[in-house]
């Protein structure tokens, strides 16, 4: 049986930085896994690649923590590239793939990005209402619209935040104001083009490399 204080319940989640290290060391093995990441999902189809990038980290390297509860909290700036001929839509969608819940963690949904912009910039992701007229900033796994700032429990150790970019084609329908993954996922299912992926990363209490240069240091939301 899952613990109360990880469990997922009609798309909210108790935060997640508040559980005991002692609880945050026992769960390690509890994790959503990579397999449950919308971009794993068969249903979508197959698919291009899409060329996808952050200015302020690498994939498979540490988030900065100003992009996490332990900072500022704002989203990191993103950059793309690559996206094929019919692209109508661009849709983005980050979750946490070690997340101690049944299905990884939601931190950002995005739908109706222009095919023209090419990039996000830092703190863009933020509460928009019924969206711009264009792009419309969806709901995260607390129910809430805008970027859940990464905050994994002490002492459970490293966790994946997968950014995943989808190029759509022009037919995929609305999923309405401010959709949830499950909205967006139904949308999507049909229309995928294309799509990227990268992957920063984030802990608490646990020895790590931090920054871009791979200096190691103790990763307490501190250092960084």
């Amino acid at each position: 049986m899952m613990p109360d204080a990880v469990r997922v319940e009609s798309g909210n989640t108790a935060m997640l930085e508040h559980v005991p290290q002692w609880l945050g060391h026992a769960l390690r093995g509890v994790r959503a896994g990579t397999d449950k990441l919308t971009i794993a999902q068969t249903t979508l189809g197959s698919f291009a690649e899409i060329v996808l990038t952050s200015p302020a980290f690498a994939d498979g390297a540490r988030l900065p923590v100003r992009f996490t509860a332990d900072g500022e909290g704002v989203s990191p700036p993103l950059l793309w590239r690559d996206l094929p001929a019919g692209t109508g839509w661009l849709a983005l969608i980050v979750e946490d793939a070690d997340s101690p819940t049944p299905q990884p963690l939601v931190h950002a949904v995005i739908w109706g990005l222009s095919v023209e912009a090419g990039e996000l910039t830092e703190g863009a992701i933020v509460a928009d209402g019924n969206g711009d007229g264009a792009r419309d900033v969806g709901r995260n796994s607390y129910a809430r619209e805008g970027w859940l700032p990464p905050d994994p429990p002490t002492g459970h150790g490293e966790h994946r935040y997968a950014f995943q970019l989808f190029a759509l084609d022009g037919a995929a329908p609305d999923p309405g104001a401010s959709p949830g993954r499950t909205a967006l996922v139904a949308a999507m299912t049909g229309h995928v083009l294309a799509a990227g992926l990268l992957v920063g990363t984030y802990s608490r209490m646990e020895e790590a490399p931090v920054g871009r240069v791979g200096a190691v240091g103790m990763a307490g939301g501190v250092v960084a």
